[in-house]
């Protein structure tokens, strides 16, 4: 038998009470829908009798279907299910079903501290105004609204106008350049576009004025500008873009004639918002997510998943660019408290965002695993500051979480903490793998599949296999999968971007592990894998291992094979500020490598950088970087203004330089 490992957290049988999935499955047994027991039977129900599980999510939450759903799933191709074929919704009006009147539906946060609190009903009210703003520009069912504007009580109240109108919503974070923004925005011709003039971030103000100019010229689909003032005009100053008129005054001039908020019925897979790949490589991919299947997967992750409760507050870092933006309003179904904070969370210290959790009475934290590993390497113990007693959840995501992550969670920052680990991804909105409060927490691992995720990884030979790495693949529909890419007519891009390697079977191009416990292990993208005599690798194992030390602050690993030669597998290196890569680190950087992970895992070079190449969501540009240093021009590989640090790409043109004049030498 196999020793199972140590929980790091367990819930006890009355904390297990309390759940929301704990009060699902009382529901689903009571009904004799299906019986009580552990949390993987109900995972294989959901995956083997997926119209059972998804009429159970319409029924147990009251979705606001109307028409015929007696169909639940009508072709089930991958791609083109159809779901409920027959019935109509409208996602903001699921929202609003959730209202109550004894907690705010959000409190917005910026890095200097100031606070602003919107109720239900000012919520409504505001979204009530703008609709009406928006159907007097013109727009209506189809239709195209895009934002560039922050983390900012605004951002939700036009998405969710947008969407009462059966109008599509797309939105990038103000961060990103002109240029990026535009590749993704002149795909979909946006009718109406709600922009800022500036935001601020680590107390620097950023200027963004002439980036709005640059991106309209570049859209005349844009008939009209709504303008949300940020800290360059917030006397009111209105911006000098064609069509445009200030926020404030556009639903001063409908407040009269404004109708109380309106909601447009709209077939189950109609459009609801396009959210697009990282676009580092190339000209991103628009996928397009549809009403009913972001409400019913949403519904089901964050009640469940996530056991976000009504009256639960949650804040999850992130801006509007990245997709956990969009998830976390979709807290709103659930009938929590959505905390957005725009800015720097270190902008305050590195107690600063922890003291704001504990006086806003945070219930669950959302960040990616960056934040909560740069925490740890600063040495910050927020248990010595703060009490954080309504502090029930940390989630993380982004990237896989190391093992010692996990350890200075449960040490530093709360003991009975459930600490959640999840892996998604913009392409379906939520997660393939991610938490369940039933079950315990073990260093390195996720949870659980989720519900309704047929997740599975698949060897070499297209089996399922359990205790081995292999390809992470869904072989069931999703509602949340999207429904289409959008200027893709005939599917083409979409079926190879997920169904060209398994036809029938979605690809995500993860390496994943499940243990037998029904866990799993996140190993990297497959796409960046490391073969080294002929054994298949993962960067992550490399990863783990080096970031342990306490001196290395992040770090990157490529596998360059050169056309039949032995492949040359470079680590480079982020160091504390001040130290340097002498050959006692880089011994012990080897030796930790061969330890912890194993002797075919050591790289052939170690090498300094300032800076590891990231994408605007924090994501390590493994495949960028390996193209780029096999001899890629570098505008052909990486984006700079889709980049979070542009600047790290010097050295990797250098590096890129040198190995080729030494191939050319070699080669002479």
């Amino acid at each position: 038998m196999t020793e199972q490992p140590t929980p790091l957290w367990q819930p006890d049988a009355a904390y297990a009470a309390t759940t929301r999935i704990a009060h699902y499955m009382e529901w689903l047994a009571e009904r004799t829908i299906h019986p009580p027991g552990p949390y993987e039977a109900l995972w294989r129900w959901s995956v083997d009798d997926l119209t059972g599980f998804w009429q159970s999510i319409v029924d147990y939450f009251g979705v606001r279907l109307q028409g015929d759903r007696s169909v639940v799933l009508g072709a089930q191709a991958m791609p083109g299910a159809q779901w409920f074929p027959h019935a109509r919704l409208n996602y903001c009006e699921q929202v609003f079903a959730a209202e109550t009147a004894d907690s705010p539906a959000i409190i917005a946060c910026r890095e200097d501290g100031r606070q602003e609190v919107l109720e239900w009903a000012d919520l409504r009210r505001h979204v009530a105004l703008l609709a009406q703003v928006l159907r007097e520009a013109g727009v209506g069912p189809g239709d195209r609204v895009a934002a560039y504007l922050p983390n900012w009580s605004e951002t939700v109240v036009a998405f969710l106008a947008t969407a009462s109108l059966g109008a599509v919503w797309s939105s990038c974070a103000p961060d990103m350049g002109a240029g990026v923004v535009a590749d993704r925005f002149r795909q979909i011709e946006p009718k109406v576009l709600v922009a800022t003039d500036s935001y601020r971030y680590g107390g620097r103000l950023f200027d963004r004025r002439r980036e709005v100019q640059v991106l309209l010229e570049q859209l005349p689909s844009v008939q009209r500008v709504l303008h949300v003032p940020g800290p360059h005009c917030e006397a009111g100053a209105l911006a000098p873009w064609r069509n445009t008129v200030l926020w404030a005054d556009a639903l001063a001039a409908v407040s009269a004639s404004a109708p109380g908020l309106v909601f447009e019925p709209v077939p189950f897979g109609h459009p609801l918002w396009v959210v697009y790949s990282s676009g580092t490589t190339g000209l991103p991919k628009a996928m397009v997510h549809s009403h009913g299947g972001i409400t019913l997967t949403h519904l089901k992750t964050m009640a469940l998943q996530h056991d976000l409760r009504p009256h639960d507050r949650m804040l999850f870092l992130g801006s509007p660019g990245w997709i956990v933006w969009n998830l976390l309003v979709g807290g709103l179904l659930a009938g929590g408290t959505i905390v957005l904070f725009d800015g720097n969370p270190q902008h305050q210290g590195p107690e600063g965002l922890w003291r704001l959790l504990d006086g806003l009475a945070v219930t669950h934290l959302g960040c990616g695993a960056a934040y909560l590993t740069a925490v740890m390497n600063a040495g910050t113990r927020p248990r010595d500051f703060v009490r954080l007693e309504r502090l029930r959840a940390i989630v993380s995501t982004g990237s896989p979480l190391p093992d010692t992550a996990y350890h200075w969670v449960y040490a530093a920052v709360k003991p009975d903490v459930w600490l959640a680990s999840v892996s998604g991804g913009t392409d379906i909105a939520s997660g393939f793998v991610a938490c369940c409060p039933l079950l315990p927490v073990h260093a390195g691992e996720i949870q659980c599949r989720e519900l309704g995720v047929a997740a599975q990884a698949f060897d070499e030979q297209g089996r399922a296999v359990v205790g081995e790495v292999g390809e992470l693949v869904v072989t069931r529909p999703m509602p949340s999968m999207p429904v289409y890419f959008w200027n893709d007519p005939d599917g083409s891009r979409y079926r190879e971007s997920y169904f060209e390697t398994y036809p029938g079977v979605w690809r995500h191009g993860d390496w994943i592990r499940f243990t037998e416990r029904g866990s799993s292990v996140i190993y990297g993208r497959s796409d960046a894998t490391i073969n080294r005599h002929g054994i298949r690798m993962g960067t992550a194992e490399i990863y783990r291992a080096v970031e342990l030390l306490p001196w290395v602050r992040d770090s990157l690993v490529v596998d360059l094979e050169y056309l039949g030669r032995p492949s040359f597998l470079p680590l480079f290196v982020v160091l504390d500020e001040g130290q340097v890569l002498d050959d006692a680190r880089r011994a012990a950087i080897l030796q930790q490598v061969r330890t912890l992970a194993s002797p075919r895992h050591v790289p052939d070079a170690v090498l300094q950088v300032g800076a590891v190449p990231r994408t605007l969501t924090g994501k390590k540009m493994e495949v960028p970087m390996r193209k780029l240093l096999l001899g890629a021009p570098v505008e052909s590989v990486a984006r700079t203004d889709a980049m979070a640090n542009p600047e790290s790409l010097a050295f990797f043109v250098r590096y890129a330089q040198e190995l080729a004049a030494a191939q050319a030498v070699q080669t002479g």
